[in-house]
């Protein structure tokens, strides 16, 4: 029988760092983490904890992987999750990655340990060809954020139209010179978003100008600096479709810092319909994501899943998406089009 004490000879590590890894403490190397898990690969060994969830076959316990809990949409989202899973007696585990892709093949590893009976993916920071070796060791799906080859049940939102009737508000309003701002373009959602929003421009004869493109904005503070960016701008845009109302508000706080009015001046609209979207001055006119539902639903097909005991396969279900109206982007002076 293989022990923790044949691994940690393997890795050439001591024991206590072998059971540091295995029990997910902080403060350790991801190259010892590497050998601990190489090494427990080529012996073939599974924890104690785990070998008991293998007897019992279920854990009861399923694992979300967001990027950031901070995020308020991702907030909502795992409390949601964890509504829905409590009503199916399971416990929910969180997982946030800070959008590191080691971070996340560690939490991974817990589909693999049988810690855990499926895991929702709500973010990607690897490539799909990385996560699939993990598919073998129970049921994975994904929410919210996807990928297109991805060979497991995806929940997700039509970020395309979201991206285009944002996009569409923003020109009937009257403006043409439209920023674009996301958190990272190797997000299919921010893809998918951008082809919405260039569907947009394309319809009313408009072509984006890529100065106007900012791609790595998160936070409060993002947004600010985002704005600053664009007030320095020889001829800057007069409207900003972002990602998140995070942004949306840092972008509304920065123009009130340098006495630019919103809307009349800067036009801004976010995304997720957060509660700091009603709270700004101007409120902040978003596109609004049903979160809850796409919590019940991924709840459900992961726990279908689990108790039928099926090989992943590729099932879609998308959801709908809203746009809803307030005064970040209506009420200023430019003429409005169709």
């Amino acid at each position: 029988m293989v022990t923790i004490d044949d691994v940690a000879e393997l890795a050439g590590l001591s024991k206590s760092t072998v059971s540091r890894v295995i029990n997910h403490y902080p403060h350790v190397s991801p190259a010892k983490k590497k050998k601990v898990y190489e090494a427990m690969e080529e012996l073939g060994y599974v924890p104690n904890s785990s070998a008991r969830s293998l007897r019992n076959k279920r854990t009861r316990m399923i694992a979300v992987i967001v990027p950031r809990l901070m995020n308020p949409f991702f907030g909502q989202l795992v409390e949601s999750i964890e509504v829905a899973a409590n009503q199916h007696g399971f416990q929910l585990l969180i997982c946030q990655t800070m959008y590191s892709e080691e971070t996340e093949l560690g939490h991974l590893e817990l589909l693999k340990t049988k810690q855990v009976d499926g895991i929702i993916l709500a973010s990607l920071e690897n490539k799909w060809e990385t996560i699939t070796e993990y598919l073998s060791y129970g049921p994975l799906i994904m929410c919210n954020e996807f990928d297109v080859n991805a060979e497991v049940p995806i929940v997700k939102l039509d970020q395309i139209h979201g991206g285009y009737i944002a996009t569409k508000h923003l020109i009937r309003q009257g403006h043409r010179r439209i920023a674009y701002c996301c958190g990272g373009f190797k997000s299919m959602v921010a893809h998918h978003r951008k082809i919405g929003f260039n569907k947009a421009l394309k319809e009313h004869g408009l072509t984006f100008d890529e100065r106007y493109g900012f791609y790595q904005a998160y936070t409060i503070e993002n947004g600010m600096e985002v704005f600053k960016q664009i007030h320095e701008m020889k001829d800057p845009p007069t409207a900003v479709f972002t990602g998140s109302d995070e942004v949306a508000a840092g972008i509304i706080t920065g123009a009130k810092e340098y006495g630019v009015h919103v809307p009349n001046e800067l036009a801004v609209i976010g995304f997720d319909n957060q509660v700091i979207s009603k709270i700004t001055d101007p409120k902040i006119s978003t596109v609004e994501q049903p979160i809850q539902m796409m919590a019940q639903k991924s709840v459900n097909v992961i726990v279908e899943k689990i108790k039928s005991q099926e090989q992943p396969r590729k099932e879609r279900y998308e959801l709908p998406l809203e746009l809803i109206i307030r005064e970040s982007t209506v009420g200023g002076p430019l003429r409005a089009v169709e």
